[in-house]
């Protein structure tokens, strides 16, 4: 099984998404350790990404599943997956792919990425992720502003049905 904990920059998805494998005694990976080099210097300079540059980075995920998947591995991904279409192109990689969407408002997120340092993400990209997100259908949607511990537990709790 692929859990991806999805959702804007700032949801909590690393967090959760770490906490989530280590639980699970899961391999976990972060989508953002996947962009090329030239994504991660649009997003620093507060430069949305488009459709295009998202495209080499996508790929990458897709390989990175299906690796797991043909191996019988069961992982845990921190991915935006922000689109329908990405989510579908993702979910296409796996037997069994589930997605976990840490759903918060514009308010907590700005306050987390003003809070935030040392990340390439600028905290100028709070519009144009929310102007990308296609809320999900059929994903355990949560509300990230709960504590971490307590969304794993949840996460845990639905993947056990």
């Amino acid at each position: 099984m692929v859990i991806v904990v999805m959702g804007v920059a700032g949801s909590g998805k690393t967090t959760v998404g770490r906490a989530l494998a280590a639980s699970l005694g899961r391999p976990f990976f972060d989508a953002d350790d996947f962009h090329p080099p030239e994504n991660i210097a649009r997003m620093r300079a507060g430069v949305p990404l488009t459709d295009a540059d998202r495209e080499p980075w996508l790929a990458s995920l897709c390989a990175l599943i299906e690796r797991a998947d043909a191996a019988g591995e069961d992982i845990v991904l921190a991915c935006s997956a922000l689109r329908a279409r990405f989510r579908e192109r993702l979910r296409a990689a796996a037997k069994d792919l589930r997605y976990v969407y840490l759903d918060a408002g514009r308010g907590v997120i700005a306050h987390r990425l003003a809070e935030r340092t040392g990340h390439f993400m600028s905290p100028d990209l709070v519009t144009s992720q929310f102007a990308d997100l296609e809320e999900p259908d059929g994903a355990l949607g949560l509300d990230a502003s709960r504590a971490p511990k307590e969304l794993v537990a949840e996460i845990e709790r639905a993947i056990e049905k």
